[in-house]
C-alpha cells in the first residue's frame, strides 16, 4: 500500500476541530499517512511575527499535497490574506470548488451537481491597489487578466471535464462590458474549447450565469471564470447544494496541490466541539482523488452521504430549520467524525 507525507496546516479558529476530524476520516480508510504539521495564520503571526512563515512554503514545495483548516483574513486592514499569499507564491492557480447536493440537506434542489473552477492568481485579486488622492477618498483596483493564465484555465476546465467524465463546460464572463479584460478571457476560451470536441460549449455573461443557476442550476455542468466571477459563483453554488458547511475546495497548480474548505475560521464557535466537519473531510475526500486513491475517495463520499441521510448524528446546522425529517439532539464535531470513519471502516 502507498505512503503519502501530507502537509497539514490545522488554520485559525474552528480550524484544528475540522482537520482533526479529517485526519480521523481520512485514516479509517486505511490510507497511509504521515502528516507534517505547520502552522500559518493567527497562530503563525503571535509565535514567528508572520502568518506566512516559511516552513510552510518549505514543507509544501517538499510534501507537493497540502491540506488545512481556514484562516482568518482580516476585512479592511491587517495583514495581506494568506491563500491568496499561498496561491501567487507557489502558483497555484486552479480553484476547483465542487459543489454536490448530500440528502437534499438544506437545499430545494435534489440533484446539484456543479464545479467551478476558478483562476486564482490574477485579475482583481492581483494586489495591486491604491488610494489615488492624499485625503484617501477614492481608491483604485487594477485588474490584470493574462493570456498565458487564461489559457492555463481554461485549459485545466476542459482536461478535467475530460478526466471526470462530464458533459459541459461553460465559460462565464463580462465581454460586453470588459472589452478587454473580459473579451480576452473569451476569446481564449472559444479558441481552446475547438480542442475538446467531445465537450459541449457555452458562454455566459456572469450576471446572465447567476440567475441562470438559480432558475435552472441542473443545466450546468463545469463552470469555467476569472478570479473574482469565481469567487462570487462558486459560494452561489454552495448554496444551491446546501452551503458552505459541505462544500470542499482545492487550489491545484503544475506541481502542487492544496486542499481546503470553502468556509471560514468563525472564531466565535472555536473550541466548542460544534461545527460541521464535512466540507473539511470531502475536501480531503478531494485529495484522496488527485493521491489516485479513488476507492478509498468513494468510501468516504458514500459514508459522509449516508450519514447525513440518516440525520442521527449531525452537526447543530443540519438539525435546523427543518433539514432533516426527524428533529434530533444536535451532535458534536467530533461524534460526527466519529459515525463517519465507522462507516468508512465497515465499507472496506
Amino acid at each position: 500500500m502507498s505512503s503519502y507525507t501530507v502537509t497539514l496546516i490545522p488554520g485559525d479558529g474552528i480550524g484544528p476541530e475540522v482537520t482533526d476530524a479529517m485526519v480521523k476520516v481520512l485514516e479509517a480508510t486505511g490510507v497511509d499517512f504521515e502528516w507534517d504539521v505547520v502552522e500559518a495564520g493567527e497562530k503563525a503571526l503571535k509565535r514567528d511575527g508572520t502568518p506566512l512563515p516559511q516552513a510552510v512554503i518549505d514543507s509544501m514545495k517538499k510534501n507537493k499535497v497540502a491540506i488545512k483548516g481556514p484562516l482568518t483574513t482580516p476585512i479592511g486592514g491587517g495583514y495581506r490574506s494568506v491563500n491568496v499569499s499561498l496561491r501567487q507564491m507557489l502558483n497555484l492557480y486552479a480553484s476547483i470548488r465542487p459543489s454536490r447536493t448530500i440528502a437534499g440537506v438544506g437545499t430545494l434542489y435534489s440533484n446539484i451537481d456543479l464545479v467551478v473552477i476558478r483562476e486564482a492568481t490574477e485579475e482583481l485579486y492581483s494586489g495591486i491597489e491604491h488610494w489615488i488622492d492624499r485625503e484617501h477618498s477614492a481608491a483604485e483596483t487594477i485588474s490584470v487578466v493574462t493570456r498565458k493564465a487564461s489559457e492555463r484555465i481554461v485549459k485545466y476546465a476542459f482536461d478535467y471535464a475530460v478526466s471526470e467524465k462530464r458533459r459541459k463546460v461553460t465559460s462565464v464572463h463580462k465581454a460586453n462590458i470588459m472589452k478587454t479584460t473580459g473579451a480576452l478571457f473569451q476569446e481564449v476560451s472559444q479558441k481552446i474549447a475547438k480542442n475538446y470536441p467531445s465537450i459541449e460549449f457555452e458562454e455566459r455573461l456572469i450576471d446572465n450565469m447567476a440567475m441562470q443557476l438559480v432558475k435552472n442550476p441542473e443545466a450546468y455542468d463545469v463552470i469555467v471564470t476569472t478570479n473574482l466571477f469565481g469567487d462570487i459563483l462558486s459560494d452561489l453554488c454552495a448554496g444551491l447544494a446546501g452551503g458552505l458547511g459541505i462544500t470542499p475546495g482545492a487550489i491545484i497548480g503544475d506541481d502542487i496541490a492544496l486542499f481546503e474548505p470553502v468556509h471560514g475560521s468563525a472564531p466565535k464557535y472555536a473550541g466548542q466541539d460544534k461545527v460541521n466537519p464535512v466540507a473539511t473531510i470531502l475536501s480531503g475526500e478531494m485529495m484522496l482523488k488527485h493521491l489516485g486513491e479513488r476507492e478509498a475517495a468513494e468510501r468516504v463520499w458514500n459514508a459522509v452521504y449516508d450519514t447525513i441521510n440518516e440525520g442521527k448524528v449531525i452537526t447543530y446546522d443540519l438539525t435546523e430549520g427543518g433539514r432533516t425529517a426527524n428533529r434530533v439532539k444536535p451532535s458534536k464535531c467530533s461524534q460526527m467524525a466519529d459515525e463517519i470513519a465507522g462507516k468508512v471502516r465497515k465499507s472496506a
